[in-house]
């Protein structure tokens, strides 16, 4: 199965595991709960999937990577104890407490979290002197005489043998304990993520027109040679950051994330390519309505891969504002909340509230229970409440300055989506022209459509093009499904 079909399958499995009965006990006891064993190649995103999970849930995740503990570190150190048997005193020896099931009570501790997942990687590729230890562990969820507490669900991953050479086989009676999930590298499952993400628009493009790129593990005379997931979402990160601070991107740093030296080539020229294409379309003027005759004939005239490289511009453009708006709403959302809960209350009560809200933040991120894309949101809630903390101590009124932060808040979002709304339909208006009704209409509205960022604002706002662009994409949908029923029918009777 595919990542994204991987990610519920756990999910899944850690609901029915958190599941609980009337009296407060799990439905399924914690020494029945079978740990999960995701099996798939390197970089796949089998580490990104359990902390979505964990954020999606509300709860805790501890990782560690096992190809980096000794048996030592991982069932803790050995002491004499002095026990009583019978009558007689003896000698018998005792462990400390592993640093990994340490870590999971350290992180309840400090956080109060009391549910969450403990992630062991790479588990089949321990040392050999760890390697009896995780089998047991593996059986029964204890290290040394250590168990891992209950409500903290076990989750592991490793590589096929293929990957890796020092991968140790499992017998049958580990395997029959384990909850296994074979992964398999799927561009169109990792593409719904790269549009979650905003992943740079170069890397969506490219691949949408070299798919099979994306995932390759080679070896050769020079040894492995490899691309994966993780390459591309990495090097996503750093290009951002490189044109933000106008430095150079070539061969050389993309053949960092990109191990592979035909693909790293490749994706460096067409990078080149598409940073022509963002200077010479001028998306802006697109959104503004202000495209001129000459960008319109260059669109019309260029080829198909040019083309799909103008439509990444466009929707990643779309789908960047998209998202801010997003977030504004989401900051909005928690300072309405935080308004009602503290209706007739003091600035006193305002000011508990955004230290209870700093602490909350601090400790979900330690955690792991929250993304990045919350935690931007929470900062932001914190920032706006301090603004209205700061305008009610002047004028001793803090619901009025409260009700003023949000009324300022969603006018600016109210202006934001309609400048939005017409950047969208804008780039309808253009394509239109441009394509009249080619298949690039056809994959505008597709991708508009299977992306969270744009189904979420056209939901909420509208958009006459995505409406009367969409009918026309039911349609040949329908078609197609018609023709291929036909096909098979014809076969059916040959």
């Amino acid at each position: 199965m595919n990542i994204r079909q991987a990610k519920l399958q756990v999910k899944n499995a850690m609901t029915a595991y958190f599941s609980r009965d009337e009296y407060g006990e799990y439905e399924i006891p914690p020494e029945r709960q079978r740990p999960i064993f995701l099996m798939g190649p390197p970089g796949i995103g089998k580490t990104a999937i359990m902390e979505q999970i964990a954020q999606e849930l509300g709860v805790g995740l501890v990782s560690y990577s096992m190809t980096h503990h000794t048996r030592q570190s991982a069932i803790g150190l050995p002491y004499i104890a002095r026990k009583n048997y019978g009558g007689k005193e003896v000698s018998v020896s005792e462990y400390t407490m592993s640093e990994i099931i340490a870590s999971v009570y350290d992180l309840m501790e400090e956080t109060g979290v009391r549910e969450g997942i403990l992630f062991l990687d790479e588990i089949n590729c321990v040392s050999e002197t760890l390697a009896p230890a995780m089998l047991q562990f593996l059986q029964f969820k204890i290290f040394g005489r250590h168990r891992v507490p209950d409500g903290w669900i076990v989750v592991t991953a490793g590589n096929p043998p293929e990957y890796n050479n020092s991968v140790r086989e499992f017998d049958i009676v580990t395997w029959d304990r384990l909850k296994r999930i074979d992964v398999e590298p799927d561009y169109k499952a990792w593409k719904e993520y790269a549009a979650e993400t905003l992943v740079h628009p170069a890397i969506r493009s490219y691949l949408d027109i070299r798919e099979s790129d994306f995932y390759r593990v080679e070896s050769g005379v020079d040894g492995k040679t490899f691309v994966t997931a993780r390459g591309w979402s990495d090097l996503s990160d750093m290009l951002r950051l490189y044109e933000k601070h106008g430095l150079p991107v070539d061969a050389e740093l993309v053949i960092q994330y990109l191990q592979n030296r035909e693909i790293a080539r490749s994706f460096s020229l067409y990078y080149d390519l598409f940073n022509k294409y963002r200077s010479d379309y001028r998306i802006d003027r697109i959104f503004a309505g202000e495209a001129d005759e000459e960008i319109l004939d260059r669109a019309r005239s260029a080829r198909f891969d040019e083309k799909l490289g103008l439509l990444g511009l466009l929707l990643s453009g779309l789908s960047e504002k998209f998202s801010a708006i997003a977030a504004d709403e989401q900051v909005n959302d928690s300072l309405l909340a935080a308004a009602k809960e503290l209706r007739g209350e003091s600035a006193d009560a305002l000011s508990a509230l955004i230290g209870r809200k700093k602490e909350s933040l601090s400790a979900d991120r330690h955690a792991g229970k929250s993304s990045r894309s919350h935690q931007l949101a929470e900062r932001r809630t914190v920032a706006a409440l301090e603004q209205a903390l700061e305008s009610a101590g002047s004028s001793g009124d803090m619901t009025a300055a409260l009700r003023d932060t949000i009324a300022a808040r969603r006018e600016l979002v109210r202006k934001a989506a309609a400048q939005t709304g017409e950047a969208l339909e804008n780039t309808f208006t253009f394509c239109e022209r441009a394509f009249g009704e080619g298949q690039e209409l056809l994959i505008l509205v597709t991708e508009l459509t299977a992306d969270s960022h744009s189904a979420r604002f056209i939901a909420r706002y509208g958009s006459e093009g995505y409406y009367r662009h969409n009918q026309a994409l039911l349609v040949y949908e329908r078609q197609q499904t018609i023709l291929r029923e036909l096909d098979a029918l014809e076969d059916g009777d040959s």
